[in-house]
């Protein structure tokens, strides 16, 4: 069964250098800077390299600013929830609701299902 319990404790530099690693080693971003910033690159308006890294640093603070919110709040969340056992327990049996429900809708679903 799951419980809420309490992890190990990690120092701050440890945390952010699996966050660091995380975020260089993820081919994502790279995709996004390869394939979608060009299309706002003017050569005519400037050095496109300084242009790449206005985009890209606009990317990177847009994306740090609401990848910190959600740590926040899900900081404040769980620390709401692990004080009240009640609402823990409640999301759990509100989610397996949910999901039985997407499983039921989904096994029973005729228009999906292949012509034999």
């Amino acid at each position: 069964m799951f419980e809420a319990r309490e992890l190990e404790h990690a120092s701050n530099r440890r945390l952010f250098s699996m966050g660091l690693l995380t975020c260089l080693l993820n081919p994502k971003i790279a995709i996004l800077y390869l394939s979608l910033l060009p299309q706002f690159i003017d050569p005519a308006a400037g050095s496109v390299l300084l242009q790449s890294l206005a985009l890209g640093s606009v990317q990177i603070v847009v994306a740090t600013t609401i990848n910190g919110l959600i740590a926040i709040t899900a900081g404040s969340l769980a620390a709401f929830l692990a004080a009240r056992p009640l609402w823990l327990r409640m999301q759990r049996y509100f989610m397996g609701t949910v999901l039985g429900g997407m499983a039921i809708h989904l096994a029973t679903d005729r228009s999906r299902a292949v012509a034999a």
